[in-house]
């Protein structure tokens, strides 16, 4: 069955790169609402952009889309992550500004806050994508492809000359609450001269210490250091689980990524949809849903964040 949340859900920050306050409710929908993000600083025909692949901007640093009147809504990739974690397959985003607020870098928090909103199911089958065969896509040194398998997997691999980073790579099976255990408060990370770099573009605005993972070499720069040793791999798969869930539906289908970002991301979807063979829709059957992202979630599964 589709699923959206119980009650209504908010949170409030400001966006990572335009470091502007901005506010964000959560609202339930119906059943084949899907995710639509609602600017509500816009006029109210032009506000809805829905969280769809074919609506990305390509963008190296976040993921942003964009609807036919060009509202856009950047950074979604965290709170996508979120609800595709949580297994919410409907649901309303209300934002008062251009971009999600970055909170601390993660997801936790709002994983946290749909937990509370809880979850309803809604009288509704719940169809998937399911992967057919190998798709491909490589940009420069970077790569992402997706294989069929029976519920979604993610594998990750990260190589940075600093130490603090380095050569990192992980697998997940993504059923049930594996996202929230193992990926869910790994936080943003950059290098202390990217983000003098962001800042001379008029971006990074709103980071700081305390809202993404900053090294220099080997040292962690960010006050208690990392939440995992791997952790900037987690994040990496945290983002990648945001960016698959702009397909529309869960997938099935095992992600291997490397050095990959967003763009790449988004172009791998653009192969898979664009190849008629390679993937359908599939009716979740009981066994298969009881595999997907979310399902049987406790809060016992939530990760404590210092």
């Amino acid at each position: 069955m589709q699923t959206t949340l119980d009650t209504t859900v908010a949170f409030e920050g400001k966006g990572l790169h335009l470091g502007q306050p901005v506010s964000v409710v959560v609202r339930p929908a119906p059943a084949d609402h899907g995710i639509i993000f609602r600017r509500m600083d816009v006029d109210a025909s032009k506000a809805d952009v829905p969280a769809l692949w074919h609506r990305v901007i390509v963008s190296p640093l976040n993921t942003r889309i964009e609807n036919a009147a060009g509202t856009s809504v950047s950074t979604i990739e965290h709170i996508m992550a979120a609800l595709a974690g949580c297994g919410l397959h409907n649901a309303l985003v209300e934002v008062t500004g251009p971009e999600i607020p970055i909170l601390d870098g993660s997801a936790a928090q709002f994983v946290e806050g749909f937990l509370h909103a809880g979850v309803r199911r809604l009288n509704a089958p719940l169809r998937v994508i399911e992967v057919l065969k190998p798709v491909s896509v490589k940009v420069g040194d970077a790569t992402a492809r997706l294989d069929p398998a029976d519920t979604l997997h993610i594998r990750f691999e990260i190589d940075f000359a600093d130490r603090a980073i380095g050569h990192q790579e992980k697998t997940l099976n993504m059923s049930n609450g594996a996202f929230v255990r193992e990926l869910s408060n790994s936080r943003t990370f950059c290098r202390s001269s990217d983000v003098d770099a962001m800042r001379a573009q008029g971006l990074a605005l709103g980071g700081t210490l305390e809202n993404a993972v900053v090294v220099d070499g080997a040292e962690v720069l960010s006050p208690g250091g990392l939440r995992h040793k791997d952790e900037a791999v987690r994040h990496k798969m945290l983002d990648a689980l945001g960016d698959l869930y702009t397909a529309g539906a869960p997938i099935l289908g095992r992600y291997t990524g490397s050095k990959a970002g967003h763009a790449v991301t988004n172009a791998l979807l653009c192969a898979l949809f664009t190849d008629p063979g390679a993937w359908a829709w599939r009716d979740a059957d009981v066994a298969t849903a009881a595999r997907l992202p979310g399902v049987g979630l406790r809060w016992a599964d939530v990760p404590a964040v210092a």
